[in-house]
């Protein structure tokens, strides 16, 4: 009967160090954090996380054998995604739990950050009130497809590479904050930078979609248009 506890015991455990073992990777990690944003293709994901495409097909298959991630044939091209909203919040979950125990991580993002004068965020509460009263604009700077998959309701997409075409679409009355991919993307501090050198107040958002969505706050997708005809 012993035995059998134990070997019950072991494949449990073996079976759940496959998710450790899949995620055991910086590289993979950001390929989940990338899927956490919006399916993507693998030429897409190479580019997003600095890797060749063969370097990315390996991580993903191993993602994909832990059952963390899957792929959907879309015409010439190969689509990755999440297999579920529980591996955005396993990936979530993971982040925090680093923040909060690793003294090392909470050291490079504040040196990282503080360097850049006044990029200090803006707390969640604070900004919903100053929303709230018509004093904030929000803008997502992740790219489009990004703020299509799931965007902070209200919020305006300006990916950061077409911020400097697209100043004429802010208010210069109003306090602009930028948001994308969660306290470790560096596109909402780059954003900020671009904004305050051209006089806009500006400041970032350290939530991520996922944040938001956690907290039960709204989020709005933009529904994806199909060619073909209509009955």
């Amino acid at each position: 009967m012993k035995s059998d506890m134990r070997l019950f015991k072991n494949r449990v455990y073996e079976q759940l160090a496959r998710i450790t073992k899949a995620v055991a990777s910086p590289q993979r990690l950001e390929l989940l954090d990338l899927l956490s944003q919006s399916p993507r293709t693998v030429e897409n994901l190479a580019q997003e996380a600095h890797l060749t495409v063969a370097n990315t097909s390996r991580h993903l298959q191993i993602l994909r054998a832990a059952q963390l991630i899957n792929a959907k044939k879309e015409g010439v091209f190969v689509r990755y995604r999440l297999t579920d909203d529980a591996v955005a919040d396993f990936y979530r979950a993971l982040r925090i739990l680093a923040s909060s125990h690793l003294a090392e991580l909470d050291h490079l993002t504040r040196q990282f950050f503080t360097e850049r004068a006044g990029l200090e965020p803006v707390d969640r509460k604070a900004l919903l009130a100053r929303v709230r009263k018509g004093l904030t604009t929000v803008i997502d700077v992740r790219p489009v497809e990004e703020y299509r998959a799931g965007h902070i309701a209200g919020a305006i997409s300006i990916p950061v590479a077409e911020l400097t075409d697209r100043l004429a679409d802010l208010p210069r009355d109003q306090e602009i904050v930028a948001y994308c991919r969660g306290p470790y993307c560096v596109l909402a501090a780059h954003a900020v930078e671009l904004l305050r050198k051209q006089g806009f107040p500006a400041t970032r958002l350290e939530d991520s979609v996922a944040d938001w969505r956690a907290h039960g706050l709204p989020i709005a997708t933009v529904p994806v248009k199909t060619a073909g005809r209509t009955s």
